[in-house]
């Protein structure tokens, strides 16, 4: 997938969670394979702890279970 020349891309660093890149976009992994995403705004993982690496499911979100409320 060529990049178009019209306009850089843009590249958002959320501090503690994934790069935000806006889409259609590519990965090269280090294995060599590609994996491509269409969306308008792909979030790419930096923690490494997503299922679905290399794109995000938020799995560094810190998991917290609710208050339960003692009856």
């Amino acid at each position: 997938m060529p990049n178009t020349p019209e306009r850089p891309r843009r590249v958002t660093i959320e501090p503690g969670g994934p790069l935000l890149v806006e889409g259609p976009v590519e990965v090269r992994l280090p294995d060599g394979s590609h994996a491509t995403s269409r969306r308008f705004m792909t979030a790419i993982c930096t923690c490494r702890r997503s299922r679905t690496y290399p794109w995000c499911d938020t799995s560094h979100r810190r998991r917290t279970k609710p208050d339960r409320d003692p009856k």
